[in-house]
């Protein structure tokens, strides 16, 4: 399996002075990959740690007793709710030990002196995450992160040529005018999270990004000339191209960081991460 990612600091971050606050993780375990992207709030004073210590949390627990390719469908939609609800568990044990670090053992004000308290919000960061064991993939997701698998088409070309690839949206960003983006520190974060499971016999990849390669990776419906209600499309342009520009090169990442450099990528401003895992043959 190849696996590759890549994160840019964002144009309007580098006109703030300001740091990448994206992050994201990867485990290969043989024939199964891990993957983690998150996505540290703008103006949290420590988001950017945030965002470390969830895809921290969520491939350490992801990694743990995957279930295998043969399982009944209800061993993993269990095992991935479980681990979903450890993760929030963890990152919050975690965010909760980094205040502790900063308050100090005398409370917010520290043993130096006042100063000013610290929540966990100042940590806010969402998450996606993916275990990718074909024909199997499992997500979560906390927040505005989006997910999109790669199949093989089978009905495509015969024996001799290339098959075609396609790309699908299956975990989607919220749409415009949705609530307001939960965190895995907001209170409720355990509530909120979502969790499924994917079958698919003709899984090629699956890919993780973050909301601000959205312009960059999604067209708008009226691309394939389908209504407004049809919602964001993923791009194959983007994706299959990259697929294919990956196990090209044996996943060396750098194209798809000049990707994410880019023109069209300097449209939103925010920091962009792409993680992808491909099955390196076919």
């Amino acid at each position: 399996m190849i696996v590759a990612g890549a994160a840019v600091q964002g144009t309007a971050h580098l006109a703030r002075g300001q740091g990448c606050q994206d992050a994201f993780k990867a485990v290969e375990l043989g024939g199964t990959a891990v993957l983690a992207v998150a996505d540290g709030a703008g103006g949290r004073e420590r988001s950017a740690l945030g965002a470390h210590l969830a895809v921290d949390a969520a491939c350490r627990i992801l990694a743990e007793d995957v279930p295998a390719a043969g399982d009944a469908p209800e061993v993993w939609t269990g095992w991935i709710a479980t681990a979903g609800a450890r993760i929030v568990g963890d990152y919050r044990r975690a965010v909760e030990g980094v205040l502790s670090a900063v308050a100090g053992p005398s409370g917010p004000s520290g043993p130096s002196g006042p100063s000013d308290p610290v929540d966990a919000g100042a940590l806010a960061a969402t998450l996606a995450a993916a275990v990718v064991r074909p024909p199997w993939v499992a997500f979560l997701s906390v927040g505005d992160c989006f997910g999109t698998v790669l199949t093989r088409d089978p009905d495509g070309p015969g024996p001799g040529r290339e098959e075609r690839e396609r790309c699908h949206l299956v975990l989607p960003p919220p749409a415009p005018g949705a609530p307001e983006t939960v965190f895995l520190s907001s209170p409720g974060a355990a509530l909120r999270l979502r969790t499924f499971v994917v079958w698919e016999p003709q899984l090629s990849g699956v890919v993780l990004a973050t909301d601000g390669c959205a312009a960059l990776t999604l067209d708008h419906p009226s691309v394939r000339e389908l209504p407004p209600e049809a919602g964001p499309l993923p791009s194959e342009r983007f994706f299959c191209g990259l697929a294919a520009t990956l196990r090209a090169n044996g996943g060396d990442a750098t194209p798809l960081r000049a990707l994410l450099s880019g023109p069209g990528a300097a449209r939103t401003g925010d920091d962009l991460t792409v993680l992808c895992a491909l099955t390196d043959g076919r």
